[in-house]
């Protein structure tokens, strides 16, 4: 994938960043779609965007599981 694909699942990550559940499918999605190094850019980003929302703060287990 191109390092557009990483940037859109930023911005869709970010929109659903109000629903849980969907956060989580979307995160999922994301994952099987991603490149290794473009997942390790993700898991960064991502445990910067969900350090103030703590209903998040699971999904980072998603993330590390892959």
């Amino acid at each position: 994938m191109s390092k557009s694909m990483l940037d859109y699942t930023k911005s869709v990550l970010k929109r659903v960043s109000f629903d849980v559940t969907l956060f989580c499918k979307e995160l999922e999605k994301a994952c099987k779609f991603l490149l290794p190094y473009e997942i390790e850019e993700l898991a960064a980003w991502l445990s910067k965007f969900i350090e103030e929302k703590p209903e998040l703060q699971h999904t980072m287990l998603l993330i590390n599981n892959k």
